[in-house]
Formats: structure tokens, C-alpha cells, sequence
């Protein structure tokens, strides 16, 4: 594998460097991925991207995806995590807009792609019940065919940022007597229709990222319908590959061992710096190997893409060891920080409050990203799942 970057190469890297560096939100900067943000927040830096044909990378050029080489996409994540970016939300951009350009109807695609790429309307997911997490084919909520629209009851949970959501794309049975992977169906369906209702779940750190979503008799047009009727599971299975691929995150890992190395470097224990501590210096190590090669399975990846062929299994592998790294990078970056990362010490002053942490700035948030790390094995599939994945669509066992 050659791993120097082209003269052309370098030359879209200068570019994209200083595309980012004149237009990114000023107000943005330093925000990260935190999860008390505005929806205009949330939204400002995707809609500059959207203007500038940007905000879709991984999409076909024909429906408006920029056609970029693997490389090309793998500069851009390395930019962006450089400035650490908020990028645009995966609901819409990775997750249900290949769904609907891949299985939707010319009608679909053209009523819903145009606002996914300009950011002008926000998605959810409605996939995880209280019952039905790992387990998702076990899901209960109901689409019962009345006419020319099905009626919607049951309930979702973990539906993450719904509270913003102008559409959500939802799995419900449509035939309670198949088999349960047989009788799902994908429908998307606009938030605002009645009988949708969003509550809360409050986080530990007080935030409020995630809700539980309650469908009572909600009248979604017959039209809605993505594909064909009791084949959700086929698209819920190729929308969660491309959710795992993201999932990885390997440019925001690197740069948050450089943060990482950072911070080991001013911390210190008994008046040595604890970049020096051998047992410290061997986990930042042992961290930086297996993101290396995390990395350059990324790397392939992107690559059989770029040749034409989807996510497939592979997608697990990032998934699981993405997830597992990302949840050792912060606990690491806790470790570092020491008695700054306590729990309830908040960081930086929230949305204007005046009410500082204690500690060095880089603590700020050190525990709560730790915490919220916790799910990443868990969402988009139990890592446990993607293991049993691996073990028959790859071993074949």
C-alpha cells in the first residue's frame, strides 16, 4: 500500500485545509461532538457544506455525491478531525439517504435527497424498542394497512436527538404472522404527524441527547413505504452496515491521541511527567498499533467501495475494534486528567453560564465523554452481535 499522497492529492488537501479553515463557524470552534448543542448548531456547518457540494462525500455523483477517490474521502475525515469538526448528522447524510437512492422510489428520492444534502431537514431513527435493542427483530410496533395509509402504534426508545427531528425512519411489522425478520417494513414518516410523541431521557450528566418516541394510532401515507412491503429487514441490514462503517471513527481517534499524548506530557506524577511513566507510555502505545491498523482496514474498505461494492461484514470489524478504542482513548484521557475528570465536575461553562470547572481546560468534558462513550459498543448493533456477524458471513462458521 502506498502511503504518500500525490502531488494532486496534496493539492486537494491544501484546498480543503483552507476551505475549512475560512468557513468553518468561528462559534463552532472547540465544540466537538457535544450534545447540548442548538439545532442551528448542529446544522450551521453542514448547510456551508451543503452550499459548496461537500456535505455528501460518500454518496454516487448522480445524486449529488462529489465523487471524490477513497483517498480524497480519507483526506477530508483527516481535515475535519484536525479542526475537530462537527460534522454533518449520520441520520440523514449515511444512514436512511442511502436507503432511500439505493431502494426508494424516483418520488422519494426526489421529495427527501435535495434536504438531506443542504441540511434543511433533520432525520431520526426509529429502530430500538424497549424490547428489541441487539434483538431487533423482535420489534413490536405495528403498521396496519388502512387504505391508502398505514396506522402506527407502539414504542421507540433511544431515539437519538428526535427532539430536532422533522423526519424519522422507522421499522414496524406489517405482517405479525411471518417469521420475524419477514414481516418488517421501512417507512419513513414525518415527525410532525399526530400522534407522535417525544419524551425526554436524561442523561447522567444531565444532557439530553436520546428520547423515547410514542406512535398512537399515526397515519403515515401508503407512499412512505420505502421498497417493498415486509422487506424492511433487507434495508435496515444495508443501512446498518454503512452506520457501523461510520461508527469507526479513526481520523477523530488520531487526533484524540494527540490530544492524549498532549496532556500525558503536562500531567505528571511525583514530578515526572506521566508521558514518561512506562506503564502509562505502553497503553498510549499499544492504543496507537491498534488504531494504526484499524486504519488501514478503513483504508481497504474505502477502497472496495470506491470499486463499486457496499459495505458489507467487513463493516463489523470497524465497528466493534472502532468502538473498543474509542472507549480506551477516553478512559486513558480520564486517567491522565486524574482528579479533574471527577464525575461532577461539568468543564467548561455551558451556553453562556458564567460557572467554571476546576482544572486545566483540556479536562473539560474528560468524564462525561468518558461515560457517554459507554454506548458506543452498544448502539448500532452489540458489538456481540457484529461478533456473531463475523463468525458466519465471514468465517463461515
Amino acid at each position: 500500500m502506498n502511503l504518500d499522497f500525490s502531488p494532486e492529492e496534496i493539492a486537494f488537501r491544501d484546498e480543503v485545509r483552507t476551505f475549512i479553515r475560512d468557513n468553518y463557524p468561528k462559534e463552532l470552534m472547540g465544540m466537538g461532538n457535544r450534545e447540548d448543542l442548538t439545532r442551528e448548531q448542529f446544522l450551521a456547518w453542514h448547510k456551508i457544506l451543503g452550499k459548496k457540494g461537500w456535505s455528501t462525500v460518500a454518496w454516487p455523483k448522480k445524486y449529488g455525491g462529489t465523487g471524490w477517490t477513497s483517498t480524497q474521502r480519507y483526506i477530508w475525515s483527516e481535515e475535519n478531525a484536525r479542526v475537530d469538526a462537527l460534522m454533518p448528522l449520520p441520520f440523514g447524510v449515511s444512514m436512511v439517504a442511502p436507503v432511500i437512492y439505493t431502494f426508494g422510489s424516483e418520488e422519494q428520492k426526489e421529495r427527501h435527497l435535495p434536504g438531506i444534502r443542504s441540511g434543511d431537514v433533520w432525520w431520526c431513527q426509529g429502530y430500538s424498542e424497549p424490547g428489541a435493542g441487539s434483538d431487533l427483530a423482535s420489534l413490536k410496533t405495528t403498521a396496519v394497512r388502512d387504505g391508502d395509509h398505514y396506522i402506527l402504534n407502539g414504542q421507540k426508545t433511544w431515539t437519538t436527538l428526535a427532539q430536532h427531528a422533522d423526519w424519522g425512519f422507522f421499522l414496524c411489522r406489517t405482517d405479525p404472522s411471518a417469521k420475524q425478520q419477514e414481516g418488517i417494513s421501512f417507512i419513513l414518516v414525518d415527525m410532525k404527524t399526530p400522534g407522535i410523541e417525544v419524551r425526554p431521557i436524561k442523561l447522567i450528566d444531565g444532557t439530553h441527547e436520546v428520547n423515547e418516541t410514542w406512535l398512537t394510532d399515526v397515519r403515515v401515507p401508503v407512499e412512505n413505504l420505502v421498497g417493498k412491503e415486509n422487506e424492511g429487514w433487507t434495508y435496515a441490514k444495508f443501512l446498518l452496515a454503512h452506520e457501523r462503517s461510520g461508527i469507526a471513527g479513526v481520523a477523530r481517534s488520531k487526533r484524540g491521541v494527540e490530544r492524549l499524548r498532549s496532556i500525558a506530557s503536562q500531567e505528571s506524577i511525583d514530578g515526572t511527567p506521566l508521558i514518561l511513566n512506562g506503564d502509562f507510555a505502553r497503553k498510549i502505545s499499544q492504543l496507537e498499533i491498534d488504531l494504526t491498523a484499524l486504519e488501514f482496514t478503513e483504508l481497504r474498505t474505502l477502497a472496495s467501495e470506491a470499486a463499486g461494492k457496499g459495505p458489507g461484514p467487513e463493516s463489523s470489524i470497524l465497528k466493534i475494534k472502532g468502538t473498543e478504542i474509542q472507549q480506551r482513548l477516553t478512559e486513558l484521557t480520564l486517567e491522565a486528567v486524574g482528579n479533574y475528570g471527577a464525575p461532577y465536575v461539568r468543564g467548561a461553562a455551558p451556553n453562556g453560564q458564567n460557572e467554571y470547572g476546576i482544572g486545566p481546560d483540556y479536562s473539560n468534558h474528560s468524564a462525561d465523554s468518558y461515560f457517554n462513550m459507554r454506548k458506543t459498543s452498544i448502539y448500532g448493533g452489540s458489538n456481540e452481535i457484529q461478533r456473531n456477524i463475523i463468525t458466519k458471513m465471514i468465517l463461515g462458521l
